[in-house]
């Protein structure tokens, strides 16, 4: 399969891009087992595998960090698990705090800048499998999250190799984009599975007092709107451009030092051409693969009637090219 992405006939619209795979994948369809890590504040995340990890050089680990409202069950992440364990891949999936359908233990949850925590979790399975290639990718939210904690781990990073897949690099001008347009639909139904997530979680008295009022829409009108009220100043940051300064990626991507394959569209309706890097603003260790179509986290190839996901094949290719290299 060539390396370039050729959307599907009838499918090139990026909308059509982005949803067709979250409908036309049953989910999920990989079984996992739940393993619980306590954090060092006194939370807890969940990592689920297919199978339980072993400590082997010939089976590298690919540890999947999932987007926004995303878990184990997302046809995304399960058609890459898929994918990496037929090329004998062990693979993890990280939920970050709170995602799952289970609330987390502490008011704080998750951010785009949330590196802290699969920093910490890559620590924990360094330690555990110590002869295990790390292998980390990341999809939007995750994706920016990946490549923030690279970019702040350098050269001194455990990782093996990375991939960031249709992240909001700046969440400034995705903050616009998502906010206009048919992307409002995007952003109205994202606001709405965490006003969900939020009501569940304030049903415990102690947490309540921490969250903002999940009965006011106002809230929830927009994600600047929520991230003013409840992202930045739960998770320690001043305001809203505080949090979009401090927590986008993209002013760190010239210090990634693994190899890393970032991968965008430029028709994504979530991410603004303007936040996707040039090759001037990444490091020698990072490969650009920018398409013109493929929506959001949807490259789909093929046909309607036998779709293929580019990203399936793509994704694996890289990563075994990197362990190939580091073996050699």
């Amino acid at each position: 399969m060539t390396d370039q992405f050729i959307p599907a006939t009838g499918l090139g619209n990026c909308h059509i891009q982005t949803v067709f795979g979250r409908v036309h994948r049953p989910v999920p369809w990989i079984e996992t087992q739940c393993r619980w890590y306590e954090t060092p504040d006194g939370d807890c995340l969940a990592l689920l595998t297919p199978r339980p990890l072993v400590d082997d050089p010939e089976l590298p680990l690919v540890l999947i960090l999932h987007g926004l409202g995303g878990s184990v069950a997302s046809p995304y992440v399960q058609g890459m698990m898929e994918s990496l364990l037929a090329r004998r891949y062990q693979v993890a999936v990280m939920h970050f705090r709170g995602c799952g359908g289970v609330p987390n233990r502490l008011p704080r949850a998750y951010h785009s800048g949330d590196s802290e925590d699969p920093r910490w979790l890559v620590e924990q399975l360094r330690g555990e499998l110590p002869l295990t290639p790390i292998t980390v990718v990341g999809y939007s939210l995750g994706g920016n999250v990946l490549l923030k904690m690279l970019g702040e781990d350098g050269t001194c990073s455990p990782v093996a190799a990375a991939v960031a897949i249709s992240s909001p690099m700046d969440l400034h001008a995705c903050s616009r984009k998502i906010n206009t347009g048919l992307s409002r639909l995007y952003q109205r139904h994202l606001l709405s599975c965490l006003r969900l997530t939020l009501k569940q979680k304030a049903q415990d008295p102690c947490m309540a007092a921490a969250l903002p009022n999940v009965d006011d829409a106002t809230v929830f009108a927009n994600f600047r709107r929520f991230d003013n009220t409840f992202t930045a100043p739960l998770h320690g940051f001043r305001d809203v451009d505080d949090y979009y300064t401090k927590a986008s990626s993209k002013h760190l991507l010239r210090e990634i030092g693994v190899p890393t394959m970032i991968v965008n569209s430029v028709d994504d309706p979530f991410v603004c051409p303007s936040a996707i890097p040039e090759k001037r603003e990444v490091s020698s260790m990072v490969q650009l693969e920018v398409t013109l179509q493929g929506g959001h986290v949807g490259f789909v190839g093929g046909s309607v009637w036998r779709p293929n996901y580019w990203l399936e094949h793509r994704v694996p290719k890289f990563l075994d090219c990197v362990i190939r290299r580091n073996r050699a």
